[in-house]
């Protein structure tokens, strides 16, 4: 079970960081580069190239600005691409957002909300449990967590006010 990130500054790190721990936490070997779309487009090619033959499952791309890197990445693998809009600019991360979306037909990036990296994890996480029970069993039974915490708010709640 083998998952790349790639974002594009080393200034987006503490914005992946928590897709690490997550996918860390489910046993995912974790594969992390800064390669920037625009200034290290050759090393990039060549990790996506490795990455393509040994065994990584899913990319996770973290990008700001222009966000060209989920769009690169795509274009060079037929593995599922996640891309995670950074904010930072001026216009607070929407300019990566809408440049990630807009992928042309036949090269999609799958997108998360502005630095939405804990997103991105759990859908690759998503995407590897097609193939990987444990990972599946696991995702099951934190979203059963997810729900007792939510109930048991709910009750607290109720319990306040009435």
């Amino acid at each position: 079970m083998k998952t790349a990130i790639i974002m594009g500054s080393t200034s987006d790190l503490p914005k992946v960081e928590p897709a690490i721990e997550i996918l860390k936490k489910y046993g995912v070997e974790v594969n992390v580069r800064c390669l920037s779309a625009h200034r290290a487009h050759l090393g990039l090619s060549q990790f996506i190239a490795e990455a393509n033959s040994n065994g990584t499952e899913v990319f996770i791309t973290a990008a700001g600005m222009a966000a060209a890197l989920p769009g690169v990445v795509a274009s060079q693998t037929v593995l599922p691409v996640i891309g995670i809009p950074i904010s930072g600019s001026n216009l607070e991360g929407m300019d990566a957002l809408l440049s990630i979306v807009q992928m042309p037909p036949g090269i999609p990036v799958a997108t998360v909300a502005i630095n939405g990296s804990k997103n991105a994890a759990y859908l690759a996480l998503q995407i590897m449990a097609v193939k990987h029970d444990e990972i599946k069993k696991q995702l099951l039974a934190d979203r059963k967590d997810m729900e007792e915490a939510a109930m048991k708010a709910n009750e607290e709640v109720i319990g306040k006010y009435q």
